[in-house]
């Protein structure tokens, strides 16, 4: 099966009755929810083993709120 393009998925959706696409969009929400979770998951378990090994060190919260404006407003 090919994959199907995001012209063809929204074709498809509007043929649903009201009902349906209301319920395809709480279903499609709720999917990305859990997605996005489950990659902050993984990624505090990689953060966390990473600082077991010593790879990461504590930081204060002062220091990587400036690290994080300051990356905000490089433009790299």
């Amino acid at each position: 099966m090919g994959a199907v393009t995001l012209d063809q998925a929204i074709d498809a959706a509007m043929q649903l009755p009201p009902a349906q696409q209301d319920m395809l969009l709480d279903v499609l929400r709720s999917r990305r929810i859990e997605a996005r979770r489950a990659e902050i998951a993984t990624d505090a378990l990689q953060s966390t083993a990473a600082y077991r090994i010593g790879q990461l060190k504590s930081q204060s919260a002062e220091t990587v709120i400036a690290e994080l404006r300051r990356a905000l407003e490089d433009p790299e």
